[in-house]
């Protein structure tokens, strides 16, 4: 006897209600970096409380929502403060940035996932150890290199240097495993073809590679893009901050511009949305499934 189907949706509930609870904390300081960059003014207090509060007063000071919405602090902290100059400092640096890890992880992945060489054990082992330190941890012997042999203090050079170098490992990684997975058939049908090592590389590896060549790509350029620590050390010229060294001035001892600082967080995160929803696409494992015939 065929038995009916009972809908199992009222067990899912309690979970479906947990979901959405969690949910709203995870969103809520969003919505309040949001409401007081576009309440206009500088404080964090968004409502003003009456003598005699009631419930709905409490209630409407703690919802993330301004009074009035206004655009004066997007556009005093791109005009009165010199933040578009960091916005472009950033820019180079992460662009420059993912452009050289990008390189030089793909190069590296393939040579260290095709080719037999001596020192290949103790390379990858290398770079898999130098990811169980922290970031930190290098910045001193980061600083005498960068600014006291090379002399590359407060310069786009340095910084690209510094973050090309600390997430080529992970993305060395991460490559060369993806490689493993491509197929040597391809390879060799490419060879006996006419194919060259380099033309086998460009027209056929890289373009099976697109997944993670996306995720290095973005990987490198969000490391170039937020990272503060190591660029608030080797930037010590105001105008060649980043744009998080830049926002650091915004709140500070003598300094409570919470509207310029909540602005300037949405301008710095919409480049890292934009190239995530471009690169998204790509973010997809899997695409040689039926290059080769079993």
């Amino acid at each position: 006897m065929k038995r009916s189907n009972i809908t199992d949706e009222p067990a899912h509930l309690p979970i479906h209600v947990f979901l959405v609870i969690f949910t709203l904390l995870a969103i809520y300081p969003v919505l309040w970096v949001f409401t007081i960059a576009f309440s206009g003014g500088q404080s964090l207090a968004i409502a003003d409380l009456p003598s005699d509060p009631t419930f709905l007063d409490r209630l409407r000071a703690i919802l993330p929502w301004p009074e009035q919405v206004s655009l004066s602090n997007f556009k005093s902290v791109m005009t009165d403060q010199p933040f578009a100059r960091w916005i472009l400092n950033s820019a180079v640096v992460a662009a420059a940035t993912t452009v050289l890890g990008v390189f030089l992880a793909t190069t590296a992945g393939y040579a260290f996932s095709r080719f037999r060489f001596p020192g290949q054990r103790a390379g990858l082992m290398s770079f898999l150890v130098s990811q169980m330190f922290p970031g930190t941890l290098m910045l001193i012997p980061l600083y005498i290199i960068i600014v006291g042999w090379l002399g590359l203090g407060s310069t786009w050079i340095g910084l690209i240097l510094v973050y090309a170098t600390t997430s080529i490992p992970f993305c060395v990684w991460m490559l060369k495993g993806y490689f493993d997975t491509i197929p040597l058939e391809l390879e060799e049908s490419a060879r006996i073809d006419g194919a060259t090592p380099i033309q086998i590389f460009i027209k056929i590896i890289l373009p099976l590679a697109k997944p993670a060549v996306a995720v290095t790509a973005l990987f490198s350029f969000m490391t170039g893009w937020n990272e503060f620590i190591l660029a608030a050390t080797f930037m010590d010229e105001e105008v060649m901050y980043t744009a998080p060294v830049g926002l650091r001035f915004f709140v500070g001892g003598f300094s409570q511009q919470w509207g310029y600082f909540a602005a300037g967080s949405i301008i710095v995160s919409i480049p890292v949305v934009l190239l995530f929803l471009f690169l998204q696409k790509y973010l997809v494992s899997g695409l040689t499934a039926g290059a080769v015939k079993g």
